[in-house]
């Protein structure tokens, strides 16, 4: 018994000694990171299918697009899709929601074997109230999320054409 247990901590020793070697980028400065947020539309199909576009303005005028068709599952309010950009499968649940004002997703992504979590606050405003930031807050407390992980990102510019997108829906 005690062999195993001298094991065990020897395991839990080394895993924190090689995770305290794990270092922040030199240089790193919050002030300079550019996290905006992206404009995202999300259609549903004729099948129940979930359309989801996502644009976003980067730093040099240019715009980054991605698209990706999410499959409806047996449960609703549940999709399936693989991002080809990113190589990883995504679970995605729509968990809470007032479709004329915002909508709390949570995604489970998973690539090579390993998954992490990825929840999202999309709102049809720029002005979110405080009351559903501590509502997204607590959400991903709730999942695991630590809360200096937890960011509402600022605003950002609309790719040009994002609005044109947006009255043919």
């Amino acid at each position: 018994m005690t062999t195993v247990v001298l094991k065990t901590l020897g395991v839990l020793l080394c895993a924190a000694f090689i995770s305290a070697q794990v270092m922040p980028m030199p240089g790193f400065d919050l002030e300079k990171a550019d996290m905006k947020m992206a404009t995202a539309i999300m259609v549903p199909t004729e099948d129940g299918d979930l359309d989801l576009s996502y644009s976003h303005l980067q730093s040099d005028g240019s715009c980054f697009r991605m698209h990706n068709l999410a499959k409806k599952t047996e449960i609703p309010g549940r999709f399936v899709f693989d991002n080809e950009i990113w190589g990883n499968s995504n679970d995605m649940r729509v968990v809470d929601a007032k479709f004329d004002e915002y909508a709390i997703v949570h995604t489970i992504k998973t690539k090579g074997g390993k998954s992490e979590i990825l929840n999202k606050l999309h709102t049809r405003t720029t002005k979110i109230p405080d009351d559903l930031k501590e509502k997204f807050k607590q959400f991903s407390l709730d999942t695991g999320i630590l809360e200096e992980n937890i960011a509402i990102l600022p605003m950002n510019g609309e790719c040009p054409d994002a609005q044109e997108n947006l009255k043919h829906l």
